[in-house]
């Protein structure tokens, strides 16, 4: 695995080479700024990096805006970010996942830890290796004659690009991982599922699927704006949100607001058929008395589970002929 370590601290590289160079089947490269980082970058353009090791605080450009410039690149769109820093205030860490890191590991680290966090990052550049083509970023998914895009799995989270506050599913499951009792204090996760998403994803074509997506993500992302929020799409149409600075929403406002918002929008297939996603909402979970990460991830579990039920129920009461024409 090929690595760009990006830090202005000589020592924390000197650190870095040592304890990659104990890994043998890895290379290091390194960087002392971000302006220095892009242009290692295009030296190496023929063989791109494989992984990010960003710190934050530089001269000139910081780690954040260097990762958000990262995931502009069609090289790195889907490329480990691991943000290594000594700031550890959760206004860093909010803006690095937003910004599209991968992980977050706080100075002084332990060679263990890394390199544990380093053996997770391999295996998922071996699967990203796996993949003959970038199906899911938006750049990539440009129709090609005579080429056919890859199926997108309808239970299989997606990454989507280009969207403020919309984060990768592995990402997502790593902040929630980093959030300590302080942290969740005021935080509520809820989620959203797209009403008939196995109909939408039989009948589209792989790039009409993720297109419509890419949308309804945008349209959620407009809403919630005046939060502080994430938000990743976890499959099986279903969108979670994370919120903080202690506001309660109302999922059941929210998703006629969303559903008013894609109504007012024109969204067309490839055949020029117009196609009208409208979401369901689930339970809003409150974070305020969950102790660790494994509880935090059931309240996300049930938040997702019971968005999926609604868009279930929404279908079965849709099927009673008493009820049809009654529904907005």
């Amino acid at each position: 695995m090929k690595i760009l370590a990006v830090d202005d601290d000589p020592i924390i590289l000197e650190l870095l080479s040592h304890f990659v160079e104990s890994m043998t089947d890895h290379q290091l490269v390194t960087a002392s700024c971000a302006e220095n980082a892009l242009k290692v970058m295009q030296d190496h353009a023929r063989r791109p990096f494989d992984c990010f090791l960003l710190d934050i605080q530089m001269p000139g450009s910081d780690g954040i805006a260097l990762a958000a410039q990262i995931r502009t690149m069609d090289s790195y769109f889907d490329a480990p970010i691991l943000m290594l820093t000594a700031m550890s205030e959760k206004q860093y860490f909010d803006s690095a996942f937003a910004a599209g890191a991968t992980d977050y590991i706080t100075k002084p680290f332990e060679v263990n830890e890394l390199q544990a966090r380093i053996g997770l990052v391999e295996r998922v550049v071996e699967s990203n290796r796996g993949k003959t083509r970038k199906v899911f970023a938006t750049k990539a998914l440009k129709a090609e004659p005579g080429k056919a895009t890859p199926p997108i799995q309808l239970h299989e989270p997606v990454s989507i690009y280009e969207v403020d506050n919309v984060i990768e599913f592995r990402a997502m499951e790593n902040y929630i991982q980093h959030l300590t009792r302080n942290d969740l204090f005021g935080s509520t996760v809820f989620a959203f599922t797209i009403r008939d998403i196995q109909n939408f994803h039989s009948a589209m074509t792989p790039f009409e699927f993720y297109s419509m997506l890419s949308d309804v993500s945008e349209v959620i992302s407009d809403t919630l704006g005046s939060h502080q929020f994430l938000m990743t799409y976890a499959g099986s149409g279903t969108f979670l949100c994370i919120t903080e600075s202690g506001w309660s929403p109302e999922p059941k406002m929210l998703e006629n607001s969303i559903n008013i918002a894609l109504s007012q929008i024109e969204l067309f297939d490839n055949q020029g058929q117009m196609i009208e996603p409208r979401l369901c909402a689930g339970r809003a979970e409150r974070l305020i008395w969950k102790s660790d990460a494994s509880s935090v991830m059931h309240a996300v579990s049930i938040a997702h589970m019971s968005a999926e039920a609604a868009a279930q129920e929404y279908a079965r009461i849709q099927q009673n002929f008493w009820q049809i024409g009654r529904l907005v």
